[in-house]
This record gives C-alpha cells, structure tokens and sequence, in this order.
C-alpha cells in the first residue's frame, strides 16, 4: 500500500529531527539539530513556538514529571521546562570524542536510549567512533554492549518492550537484539538495498510493524515484524528523518524532514524540505513512553544540598 504525505507545516527546517507527541498537551516536539532550536506545535490550533538552545539540540524525550522534557543536546544530557526555560544538565557525553549525540527514544520501561555519531573534525570520512547508552532510572548512565557507531539511528522498541532496534546509518542496515537489563545477541532485521538511502529515525505501531524515514530516497515505509516491507509513504522532501504517531487517535503519522546538504538546484525542485509532514495510514501507533527516571526537583534539590 502507497501513501502520500502532505506538508503540515512548512517550517523549513535544516535538519528537523527527534519528533514526538504529546498526549498531554495534544501537541508535537521536535528539534531543527543545526538551528539548535526546540519546536512545538499543536495541530488543532495551528500555534507553535520554538526555544533557542545552547548547544544543538539532536533528540529528546517526554518526561513523567508533568511540564518537562529530557533534551540530548549534542554533548550532554539535560532537564528542560519550556515554560519557565529552566535548564538542567545532567551528563556529559563521550567527552574529548569527535561525536555528538543523535538518536534515541524511551523503553517500555522509562528509561532513555540513545546514541552518537563521529563528526570529523577534519572533513573526512566518518567512523565508527560512537555508541548507544541508556540513562536509567537513577540517573546513572550506563553504555549498552551493542556495535560502535558512525552515525546511530532508528532507536525504537517493540509493543512489549522486549526487543531493541537501532541502526548505523551508513551500513544501510536496520539491526535488532532482545532487550531488558542487557542487550542481547545483535541480528539484522532488514537491509536496504538502494545504494541512495539510508535508515534514519524510526517509531513502532500498535500492531509491531516499525515505520523507517529512509534518507536520500523521499519516503517513510512500515517494515512488519518479521521484517516484511508493506507501506511506502511518499513526500515531497528527499530527506525524511524521522516519523511519530500523533493526534487524539493516534492515527496521523508526523514526519519531519531536512535542507541539510541540499544545494539550490535540489532545493529548487523540493522547496518543502524542511518541513513538517504528515499522512494518515490506517494503522494505529503507540502512546510516546515518558522518562520515568529521577524527576527534575528531586535533581534540583539534590544538586543544592550538595552545593554543585
């Protein structure tokens, strides 16, 4: 089955990325990585504001505690409460590395996943310096044993929470383990054959299928469980990064997409890169997992008692 998604708003980012939704608030977050920009938006009403951030903003999270949000910055972890803009750090991450963070997600637990990518520092090829981590519910950071990275990507758990995928872009291969307190054996689960594409972010529906925006190739497709392709979402960007279920229903499929690396020629061809996108499959997703670690006040107070 083919769909097409359409521009829900034409908000031109550079690299948007890391979208979820808010079932609290009915509305979507998401981050433009190079802008360093927070973005929400509630469709119903059709506002959004934005939040300048100190450093690039690559993924974040929900979190339990009402009105705050786990941010992976590009070198650390950190609290943020968007009303008040009150920020707090919590961990740097692969400090003295050429990486960033990008890519990560909650588990069915309450606990944030995610990974890094190399950014060379001198132009050339990137490496497999990078890794996945987990920040528990103790605000302990534990580095998962799964394969160093180059660039980390599609971090999405199964309707149990019992198996982890993720991917290195770059190897154009989605892989997958079982997944609790360790990681188990790694195995493929699907590989994408198009030399032009790469797997970027993913999301799980309610039935297991994994929905995958496939860089360089303009489109979003549903993988079944036993890694069967059975959906293809078109768009009017080459560049999707990254889908989430939202709307009251969780019915409407939001992608988010990117201008990154696009000259004016492609741009003038696909002048919706960059946009926020969505479609509407017949096929229904999961509620966002909320970080259900330390909540930010305890943190607070816990820093003040110490004095750091």
């Amino acid at each position: 089955m083919n769909l097409h998604a359409d521009v829900a708003l034409p908000v031109s980012n550079a690299l948007g990325e890391g979208v979820v939704w808010c079932d609290r608030e009915q509305a979507l977050y998401w981050t433009d990585i190079h802008a360093a920009t927070l973005w929400r938006y509630h469709p119903h009403g059709g506002t959004q504001q934005a939040w300048s951030m100190p450093e690039r903003l690559a993924c974040l999270a929900l979190c339990a505690t009402e009105g705050w949000l786990l941010l992976g910055l590009a070198t650390r972890l950190a609290y943020f409460h968007p009303a008040s803009q009150t920020l707090l750090p919590l961990h740097e991450v692969e400090a003295g590395l050429p990486t960033r963070i990008n890519d990560g997600a909650c588990d069915r637990q309450g606990r944030f996943v995610f990974g890094t990518l190399h950014e060379p520092r001198d132009g050339g090829a990137r490496q497999a310096l990078g890794g996945f981590y987990r920040l528990n519910h103790d605000l302990s950071l534990q580095r998962l044993s799964l394969p160093c990275v180059a660039i980390s990507n599609s971090v999405a758990f199964s309707p149990d929470g019992s198996t982890l995928y993720f991917c290195d872009s770059l190897t154009r291969r989605i892989q997958c383990c079982d997944y609790g307190d360790h990681c188990g054996l790694v195995r493929t689960f699907v590989t994408l054959d198009e030399p032009h594409g790469e797997p970027d972010g993913s999301t799980m529906d309610r039935e297991g299928g994994l929905w995958n925006a496939q860089w360089g190739l303009g489109r979003v497709v549903r993988y079944t469980a036993d890694g069967r392709l059975d959906r293809i979402v078109t768009l009017a960007a080459t560049q999707p990064t990254r889908p989430a279920f939202g709307g009251t229903e969780l019915t409407t499929l939001f992608i988010t997409s990117a201008r990154d690396g696009l000259d004016a020629t492609a741009l003038a061809v696909q002048p919706q890169a960059g946009a926020l996108f969505s479609a509407q499959p017949d096929i229904v997703g999961l509620a966002e997992p909320r970080f259900a670690g330390l909540s930010p006040q305890l943190y607070r107070s816990t820093i003040r008692s110490s004095g750091t």
